[in-house]
C-alpha cells in the first residue's frame, strides 16, 4: 500500500472513530431518480389532497418533520408507534400535541409510492416527510426548494429520548442558540426556522403566563402589543380549556411569509421564544432584516431547513426502509 493510500485510510479510520454517527454517504438531490423516478410528484399529489382536505396539513407536517429531527436525527423515529413494551418518541409530554393530521400526511404519501411496484419499500418514512415538509411550505406561500433525500429510518424511537431535546416556547435566546448548536444550526439557522410559527396554532396552556401572571409585580409580559393582549385574554379567558388553540401569526395565519418578524417588531410573537428575538440585541438585526425583505428571509430559510434535513441521517446498517412508518 502506498503511502498516500495508508493516509487515506488512517484518515478516514479516525473520522469513524471520532464522529461514529458521521455518515461517509451523504443525502443529495434527485436521490431516487434511477430507483422510483416519479416519488417526488407522487408525494406532492398526496400531500396536495391533503392540504385541500384541512390546512392543518401545512403546520403539523413542518412541526413533525422538526420534533423529529430534533431527537435522534430526521429518520421518522418520531412516527413510530408505542408497543406494549416500548413507549415511543411520539408519546413524550413534548410530542403529545402534534397533530395527527401529520402523521396522516407521510403514512399516505407511503402508501401511493409503496403502491408503484419499482418504488415498493424503495422510499423511506424520512425521505417522504422530508419531501411532505418541502410540499406544505411551498403550498402554504413559502419559499420553494429542492429537497435533499437518501435518508433511512431510524432502529429504534424512545420517549425518554425525547428528554431536553426540544426548544420551550419559555427560551431565551441563550437556551435557543445551545439547543440549535447541538444540531449543528447557528444563530441564523434557527431564527429563520423560527418562522415555521408563521403558520399553525398553540394552546392557550403554552402562553397563558405571559397574559395573566408573567411575574409578581407584572401580571401581562410588557414585552406583549397591548392591542394583542385584549385579543389573547378574549381568546384565552383565566381558567379557559388550556387545549383551546389559536393562531400563531394573528396577521396571515395561513400564509407561510415574513410577517411573522413584523409580528415580532409589533410586540405580537406569542411565545416568549418567539418575542426574545426581537428583544434581544444580538437577534433583532437578523428580524429587522428579514421584516424588510422577504426575498432575504426565503434565502435564509432554505439554507437553515436544508440544514436540519441532515441532521442526524442515517445510512448503512444505522437503518433501514420502513414498510409501515409507525412500526420499527
Amino acid at each position: 500500500m502506498g503511502r498516500f493510500s495508508f493516509l487515506i485510510l488512517l484518515s478516514l479510520s479516525l473520522c469513524l472513530s471520532l464522529f461514529p454517527h458521521t455518515s461517509l454517504a451523504q443525502i443529495r438531490q434527485n436521490y431516487y431518480a434511477n430507483i422510483c423516478p416519479n416519488v417526488e410528484k407522487i408525494v406532492q399529489a398526496e400531500v396536495q389532497k391533503k392540504f385541500q382536505q384541512t390546512f392543518v396539513t401545512v403546520p403539523a407536517t413542518i412541526r413533525l418533520f422538526f420534533h423529529d429531527c430534533f431527537v435522534q436525527g430526521c429518520d421518522a423515529s418520531v412516527i413510530v408507534a408505542s408497543t406494549g413494551s416500548n413507549k415511543a418518541e411520539k408519546d413524550h409530554p413534548d410530542n403529545l400535541s402534534l397533530a395527527g393530521d401529520g402523521f396522516d400526511t407521510v403514512i399516505k404519501a407511503k402508501a401511493a409510492v409503496d403502491k408503484i411496484p419499482a418504488c415498493k419499500n424503495k422510499v423511506s418514512c424520512a425521505d417522504i416527510l422530508a419531501m411532505a415538509t418541502r410540499d406544505v411550505i411551498a403550498l402554504s406561500g413559502g419559499p420553494k426548494y429542492a429537497v435533499e433525500l437518501g435518508r433511512l429510518d431510524g432502529l429504534s424511537s424512545k420517549a425518554s429520548d425525547v428528554n431536553g431535546k426540544l426548544p420551550q416556547a419559555s427560551f431565551n435566546l441563550d437556551q435557543l442558540n445551545s439547543m440549535f448548536a447541538a444540531n449543528g444550526l447557528n444563530q441564523a439557522d434557527m431564527i429563520a426556522l423560527s418562522a415555521a410559527h408563521s403558520v399553525g396554532f398553540s394552546h392557550c396552556g403554552k402562553f397563558s403566563n405571559r397574559i395573566y401572571n408573567f411575574n409578581s409585580k407584572t401580571p401581562v409580559d410588557p414585552t406583549i402589543n397591548k392591542t394583542y393582549v385584549t385579543q389573547l385574554q378574549n381568546m384565552c379567558p383565566r381558567n379557559v380549556d388550556s387545549r383551546i388553540a389559536i393562531n400563531m401569526d394573528p396577521i396571515t395565519p395561513t400564509k407561510f411569509d415574513n410577517i411573522y418578524y413584523k409580528n415580532l417588531q409589533n410586540g405580537m410573537g406569542l411565545f416568549t421564544s418567539d418575542q426574545i428575538l426581537n428583544q434581544d440585541r444580538r437577534s433583532k438585526p437578523t428580524v429587522d432584516a428579514w421584516a424588510a425583505s422577504s426575498t432575504a428571509f426565503d434565502s435564509a430559510f432554505i439554507t437553515a431547513i436544508t440544514k436540519l434535513g441532515r441532521v442526524g441521517v442515517k445510512t448503512g446498517r444505522n437503518g433501514k426502509i420502513r414498510s409501515d412508518c409507525g412500526v420499527l
